[in-house]
């Protein structure tokens, strides 16, 4: 049996990824986090927090880890503070980072070689500084694991979508459904995006646990297809079998009304995930077939919360 860590991992991502690291039978799983999600699992939870050296050093056990599976280091001194803390040896680091590591760019889809950012970014205002730690974090691992003789992996998701989704993507579109509230259509409609299923990227990362091919370097996480308002819209009738109505609005207006949308609706989000599919020979989960199994998820939850409320 292989030793396995993960950082974080108790929602979303993290948490289809030990869903579908169970049904393998191959670690002994440990779980590090500040514990505020448990996840009740055949696996050893380890209550701390990162931030924390005494808390990396003392709740961590001093173990031979085959791999260390990072998906909340959101700048370098997390990676310094980990490696540094950490008891036992260690064979491979994943970093979950993200595209937004990368500038805008002209070239489309931006590949693993696109440039990446120099400095924060105001216009975001309380993300401004994410792209840019993310890839100073990235840095920061490419360096340390080369003195201490550890393998690393950067994975870079691009749009992430599915089951346990706590942030207001796909759900938005769906409680409007819902709620029988009309769907914004932007005008110009023409932004595009880059996806990628949930239960998919946990696949792929169990794809890339000590594999030769993955080491010591990086890949975006993204499936080939190029998605919009128009075909969210097209693809929401198709799994929801209900009409709704939509109200096409201008940029100045969105901005005016202050409606928050859930993806841009004036910049491309376009990445390559061409490095991986050949390295991984990984066949991407079709948007409209992921989002039917996201779409059946919520009207689980759904169901469960109005039953709950009925009692």
């Amino acid at each position: 049996m292989k030793n396995i860590l993960i950082i974080g991992g108790s929602y979303f991502a993290g948490r289809i990824f030990v869903e579908e690291l169970l049904k393998i039978k191959e670690y002994n799983i440990y779980v590090f986090n500040r514990g505020n999600a448990p996840l009740q699992q055949k696996l050893v939870e380890l209550r701390g927090d990162r931030e924390n050296k005494d808390d990396i050093k003392n709740k961590i056990p001093d173990l031979n880890w085959d791999v260390l599976v990072d998906f909340c280091a959101y700048n370098p001194e997390h990676i310094s503070k980990m490696l540094t803390g950490l008891k036992g040896s260690l064979k491979h680091y994943i970093l979950i980072s993200t595209t937004s590591i990368y500038k805008n760019g002209l070239y489309l889809p931006l590949s693993e070689k696109s440039p990446k950012l120099t400095a924060p970014q105001p216009e975001l205002g309380e993300y401004a500084d994410y792209g840019y730690h993310k890839w100073l974090a990235e840095c920061r691992l490419k360096e340390e694991c080369a003195l201490k003789g550890i393998k690393f992996t950067c994975l870079r998701p691009s749009i992430i979508y599915g089951e346990y989704n706590y942030a207001p993507r796909e759900s938005w579109f769906f409680d409007r459904i819902r709620d029988e509230k009309p769907l914004i259509i932007p005008e110009p409609g023409l932004a595009l995006f880059s996806f990628v299923y949930v239960v998919d990227f946990a696949r792929i990362l169990i794809k890339s646990i000590l594999n030769e091919k993955m080491f010591d370097q990086d890949f975006n996480v993204a499936s080939g297809e190029l998605v919009s308002y128009a075909m969210i819209y097209d693809v929401l009738k198709k799994i929801t079998e209900k009409e709704f109505s939509t109200t096409v609005m201008d940029f100045e207006k969105i901005i005016n009304k202050r409606i928050a949308l859930p993806f841009p609706y004036d910049i491309h989000l376009l990445y390559s995930g061409k490095k991986l599919q050949e390295t991984l020979d990984f066949k991407f989960t079709p948007f409209i077939d992921g989002m039917k199994m996201t779409y059946a998820y919520y009207l689980m939850v759904q169901r469960a919360k109005n039953k709950n409320h009925n009692i």
